[in-house]
């Protein structure tokens, strides 16, 4: 679970709320018919947008903001590595009993499996990277969605109070209407900058940090796969695989691994 999403969201609330309670009531800010307009808007807008297939992968893609696991390259460079060193002393074909018997990266198996088969080096290599790319293609469409969702929820707002305005205007007779009149006017804006500011963008955002990672630690296995494919020394297989880490996860991969 993502603690810094879960923080980050309660403490937007929190101050949302201390700020609005200095100053008057939260019943102030509630209003259902407004929140459905915005809601329900945004939603029916990005679905002319998608396919219906992919509107309703909207849920489960909102859940892997919170419920992905963090990637650790080190512990998937001491993997490679391991492997390396078995290919190395055993030949590569006796990396298969240990695939079947590890609990390793379905990617890292795939790519193993066809450098065991005797595939070209050219045919693994591209065979990863298109998996890699429709990856990439799949986290920009659930991407786009709350891209999507996050543009139309302050526009729908904007349109909430602008029908209020009207119906406002229309009853001039009651000049003691208009000030009530006006703050439930602009509560629909209040709710699409509310919904796209805390909830669609940042989760938009998320979604692009996760694809990012993913994409380094795909890249980091192909190069690991390629590597062992051409039957590299251990300790070189991890020096190419610390290009990939920041300056704390190679003093704590020299560190763990006594190389």
């Amino acid at each position: 679970m993502d603690i810094a999403t879960i923080v980050g969201t309660l403490l937007c609330f929190v101050l949302l709320c201390v700020s609005i309670l200095m100053n008057g009531s939260l019943l102030t800010f509630v209003d259902i018919p407004s929140a459905i307009l915005v809601f329900g808007g945004a939603v029916f807008a990005t679905m002319m947008c998608f396919p219906l297939q992919t509107m309703l992968k909207m849920f489960s893609v909102a859940r892997k903001v919170l419920f992905t696991k963090p990637v650790d390259p080190v512990e998937h460079i001491k993997t490679l590595v391991k492997l390396a060193e078995v290919a190395r002393r055993d030949g590569i074909l006796s990396l298969e009993n240990h695939l079947n018997e590890g609990d390793y990266d379905e990617f890292m198996v795939r790519g193993l499996r066809m450098a065991i088969d005797g595939q070209d080096p050219a045919v693994i290599q591209t065979a990863m990277e298109q998996e890699v790319t429709t990856m990439l293609e799949r986290h920009a469409t659930g991407k786009a969605l709350f891209e999507t969702l996050g543009k139309y929820a302050p526009a729908f707002g904007m349109l909430g109070t602008i029908i209020g305005l009207i119906l406002m205007l229309r009853n001039m007779n009651d000049p003691s209407a208009l000030g009530p009149g006006m703050a439930l006017a602009l509560i629909t804006t209040f709710y699409g900058s509310l919904l796209a500011n805390t909830m669609f963008l940042p989760v938009a955002d998320k979604l692009g940090v996760r694809s990012s990672e993913e994409l380094a630690l795909k890249l980091l296995i192909i190069r690991g796969v390629m590597s062992i494919q051409s039957g590299d020394n251990p300790r070189i297989v991890q020096q190419k695989l610390m290009a990939f880490l920041d300056a704390k996860q190679r003093q704590r991969l020299t560190e763990e691994s006594g190389r």
